[in-house]
């Protein structure tokens, strides 16, 4: 019922910057926390950043300073500014949204973006 769309991975070499997007659509009822997840193959799933409704936000000690978290309620978006990138932060960057739909929480998952930096 809730699709998550990731889009804005790539290339790019050291120090230079993406900007990642996420765009739920779908039955959306109330969309609470959304957040970016990344993950190398062979180890865990490992969050990145989380945005709240209101505005919150929460960073993994690797990307604060780095990495910037936005979201847009009206278009049911988020965004996900990298600037400053490290080879260490390759990996698939994964959406993740958090949907209450009535009053049971759902837990939905976009298919994740290739990021890869590298000179």
């Amino acid at each position: 019922q809730v699709q998550l769309v990731e889009s804005g991975g790539g290339l790019v070499q050291p120090g230079g910057s993406l900007r990642l997007s996420c765009t739920a659509s779908g039955s959306i009822y109330n969309l609470n926390a959304m957040g970016w997840y990344r993950q190398v193959p062979g180890q865990e799933r490992e969050l990145v950043a989380v945005i709240t409704s209101n505005g919150r936000t929460n960073y993994a000690d690797s990307a604060k300073g780095r990495f910037t978290i936005s979201r847009d309620n009206a278009k049911n978006t988020v965004y996900l500014q990298m600037n400053s990138l490290k080879p260490e932060d390759t990996a698939v960057y994964y959406c993740n949204a958090e949907v209450i739909q009535d009053v049971i929480m759902y837990d939905y998952w976009g298919q994740g973006t290739q990021v890869t930096v590298s000179s």
